[in-house]
């Protein structure tokens, strides 16, 4: 079991940035391949970016690629996601997920351990 609580989130202009946290309880987070996601209001949840276990491994959606960085500390349980250059159509609401598997995977229906999200918002 993994239990996933996101942080960070809250208003911002475009142009500016925030870092999300996710963090992580359970003795296997650095076994989890991680990920985030978000779903704007009328929206289906859509995929941003995954982490692979060990870090060493990232991909992100075309829209985020070049302006958002996913990273992990699995000494602390945390998964970060570093969003700069922020637009309008970023505001959504964020959800970290966690998958028991060694492959990336963008899917949301992958991830079995999800966080409650957090509101991001960015003004135009």
């Amino acid at each position: 079991q993994v239990q996933l609580v996101e942080s960070g989130g809250g208003l911002v202009q475009a142009g500016g940035s925030l870092r999300l946290s996710c963090a992580a309880s359970g003795r296997t987070f650095s076994t989890y391949v991680m990920a985030w996601f978000r779903q704007a209001p009328g929206k289906e949840r859509e995929f941003v970016a995954v982490i692979s276990w060990h870090g060493g491994r990232t991909y992100y959606a075309d829209s985020v690629k070049g302006r958002f960085a996913i990273s992990r500390d699995n000494a602390k349980n945390t998964v970060y996601l570093q969003m700069n250059s922020l637009k309008p159509d970023d505001t959504a609401v964020y959800y970290c997920a966690a998958a028991n598997t060694l492959t990336l995977r963008t899917s949301a229906k992958e991830y079995a351990y999800w966080g409650q999200g957090i509101q991001v918002t960015v003004s135009s």
